[in-house]
């Protein structure tokens, strides 16, 4: 009779395919299963990066530095002082695009002669084409290329090749250029160095040589004056008779004379002195520290204060850098700076005080000569007069005479000067032949081998998404519903003879209905112990055994055929027959008994004739010498419609019941649930079912579809077996050498 004590399992609840939990385990999986297709994308997109690297033109980068000089030497002058130049930001843009201007371009192009060059003035690859295919079919281009396009286009390549960028904050111009050439590009851009301080040089050269021409045509124009002046007193001497004042003079002339002379010298001085005023009240409050006051009021405190700001003004940017604007330091240096613009300012407006005062006493002291002058004048006879005008007359001269000597000293000074026309940019760091820029192999490889790592991983996971067959046990848990005992690897033919190499060999003839020892497949689990097939065996007589059931039916089924299911029963049978227990196995497939082709192709009785009672159960069993293992074949002698349903008769519930009474296992190799319903018609003949799943070819679709149309056996399955995997790298040699011991 059926086993009473029978319990239903519960089930692992079924999830959908998002609602996975994802375990590192999976990771490791996903890259076993993924990857020689990572391997594949990784070398084909490194074989593409090697082509590009070979096919591509090798370019070579040359890179030279330039500084503009803050300060710069003013030669020729009477002190030969430093003038302070502070380049802004603005102004160091300004010679980056100037040193990249066409002037300068074409000062290249004009030294290195690359109007000859062909890396410079070749023509385009589709321009070629045409122009042979025109003169081919007869119609001739005109070859020649102008001067001007040619400059056009090594001035195109001379912009597209360079690059000119300022050094993070300071004063240095970097410039690189690149070219096929390693040297040439080297001396494209130690030209474009040249060439550009040959500019600025040109440009100093032509500023100055303009303010000497004006200063030339000025002097042209005091000298004429100077001369017009001379001959005018000279004629009005003549004209009036007069006496040199050395000569005779009366008292009255003498007094004139000296009246005049001190107007004059207090006009100088009323001059000298208004131009200092006005040069100081000039002076906006920001420039009190400049250079320009400095030299211009030439004032021991004023100096002294610019002195103590400039040292400030260096100190509170060093500090800056070191350490912040928020710094006490920076803070306190700031007031200081303050402090010394506002002593500057006091002195200033100090001397400018004396100043007007000077100015005042100046103007007094003229208008009190003009009002002397006016009254020995006045007091003068009307002949006299001719006196003061020969006066004034010699002090125009004389006033035009310092006027041309102090332009004329000034053209001296700038005409030295433009012979040593100088400029405040240098070389530091001259290009040397270039390093090879493009294409970089190590980077290449690099982004190659990124590239392929990402993309073989893309490809291997757009692979796993369109996958729909089941790989791993956590899809057999989650998506099916059932629990997973293990997963057994695909046993290769080179398995099965390394691990059945140990079997035992038996000479002589074998007892009638003896199962042969030499079966590899169906014996694995014996002699592979530690294998993966006998620890998922074992897993499931646990199982088994915990359900507390005295004797237990097992049946063995599979969503679709030739999964393995036989194989997994018979090696489930040689392992609980291998630990003593009695165990019978039963081929239950009588639409495709494969177990009795692969265990006893010679038997002519079994399961059918037992159960139409033409032959008794002990006349048809077969025994396994080693495992005392019992099996019951299927000898299927003619095929009728009413064949396959003796599985569910009631004769068949007779033999399991006998069996019960003998066996403590009964493993009973059932038909596929997809294609026949044999296997679900057992499902009261039967205490617990095992799944096989074939690994990479059962799609879950499939199974899902079968266990729902079963929905009886559903709750009766034991667990489920993912069979035939295909496991690479370590793990696959660890499962084969534990097959073989």
């Amino acid at each position: 009779m059926l086993n009473t004590r029978l319990q239903i399992l519960p089930q692992v609840p079924a999830k959908e395919l998002d609602e996975i939990e994802f375990r590192p385990s999976d990771l490791v999986g996903f890259f076993r299963r993924q990857g020689s297709t990572i391997l594949v994308t990784v070398i084909a997109v490194l074989t593409l990066a090697g082509v590009y690297i070979l096919a591509a033109a090798p370019t070579y980068t040359s890179t030279m530095q330039l500084i503009i000089n803050p300060r710069k030497v003013v030669p020729f002058d009477q002190q030969a002082r430093l003038s302070e130049l502070a380049p802004d930001s603005t102004a160091i843009e300004s010679q980056v695009e100037m040193l990249k201007s066409e002037t300068v371009r074409l000062a290249v192009i004009q030294k290195l002669n690359l109007t000859r060059d062909p890396e410079f003035v070749e023509i385009a690859k589709i321009e070629h084409l045409v122009r042979k295919l025109t003169a081919f079919i007869g119609i001739r281009l005109d070859a020649d290329q102008s001067d001007n396009e040619l400059t056009n286009r090594a001035l195109k390549s001379l912009n597209d090749n360079l690059t000119v960028k300022r050094v993070t904050r300071t004063y240095v111009i970097e410039a690189s250029y690149r070219s096929r050439d390693r040297v040439k590009s080297a001396q494209i851009a130690n030209a474009f160095a040249d060439a550009y301080i040959a500019e600025q040089l040109k440009a100093n050269f032509d500023a100055a040589k303009g303010t000497s021409d004006w200063l030339e045509g000025r002097l042209a124009e005091l000298q004429n004056q100077v001369i017009r002046a001379d001959l005018a007193v000279q004629n009005f001497i003549v004209e009036n008779r007069l006496i040199e004042a050395d000569s005779g003079r009366t008292l009255t002339e003498q007094q004139v004379g000296d009246a005049n002379a001190q107007l004059t010298q207090a006009r100088g001085q009323v001059a000298e002195a208004k131009a200092r005023l006005d040069r100081v009240l000039a002076i906006r409050d920001d420039d009190v520290t400049s250079p320009a006051v400095t030299d211009s009021l030439n004032n021991q405190v004023i100096t002294k204060i610019r002195e103590q700001h400039l040292a400030a003004v260096r100190r509170e940017a060093d500090f800056n850098a070191r350490y912040g604007s928020g710094h006490p330091a920076v803070i306190e240096l700031r007031k200081d700076i303050d402090q010394l613009r506002n002593a500057a300012r006091d002195e200033l407006r100090r001397i400018s005080e004396a100043y007007r005062s000077e100015y005042a006493i100046a103007k007094s002291r003229e208008d009190a000569l003009e009002a002397n002058l006016r009254t020995a004048v006045s007091a003068a006879s009307r002949g006299k007069q001719a006196s003061v005008s020969l006066r004034m007359l010699e002090s125009s001269a004389l006033a035009y005479r310092k006027l041309y000597d102090s332009f004329l000293q000034k053209l001296g000074d700038f005409t030295q000067q433009q012979s040593f026309t100088g400029t405040d940019v240098r070389v530091i760091t001259p290009a040397r032949a270039g390093e090879r820029s493009h294409p970089k192999i190590l980077l290449v490889f690099g982004a190659a081998l990124l590239v392929g790592t990402f993309g073989g991983v893309g490809v291997g996971f757009a692979r796993e998404q369109l996958d729909r067959t089941i790989k791993t046990t956590q899809q057999v848990e989650s998506l099916i519903g059932v629990r997973c005992f293990g997963t057994v690897p695909k046993l290769t033919s080179k398995v099965l003879r390394r691990s059945s190499a140990a079997a035992p060999k038996f000479d002589g003839g074998m007892p009638p209905r003896t199962l042969h020892p030499g079966i590899k497949l169906e014996r694995h689990v014996l002699h592979a112990p530690y294998s993966e097939l006998a620890e998922t065996m074992r897993r499931i007589k646990v199982a088994a055994d915990r359900t507390g059931s005295r004797s237990v039916v097992l049946g063995i089924v599979s969503a679709l055929p030739g999964e393995g299911k036989s194989s997994i029963a018979a090696n489930l049978a040689q392992l609980l027959s291998e630990t003593g227990s009695s165990t019978l196995l039963i081929d239950g497939d009588l639409r495709r008994p494969s177990l009795t082709q692969r265990l006893s192709p010679e038997a002519t009785t079994g399961l059918v004739q037992v159960l139409g009672t033409e032959a008794k159960m002990k006349d048809a069993i077969w025994r396994d010498p080693s495992t005392k293992l019992d099996f019951l074949p299927a000898v299927i002698k003619s095929t009728a419609p009413t064949q396959t349903m003796l599985l569910a008769s009631s004769e068949m519930e007779a033999l399991l019941s006998e069996v019960r009474a003998q066996y403590r296992y009964v493993v009973m190799d059932l038909p596929p649930l997809a294609p026949v319903v044999d296997a679900e018609a057992m499902r009261d003949l039967i205490d617990y079912f095992v799944l096989v799943v074939e690994w990479g070819r059962t799609e879950l679709n499939v199974i899902q579809e079968v266990l729902q149309s079963a929905d009886l056996i559903q709750p009766r399955i034991l667990g489920a077996v993912l069979n035939k995997a295909e496991m690479g790298g370590t793990r696959a040699a660890g499962v084969e050498q534990a097959s073989t011991v």
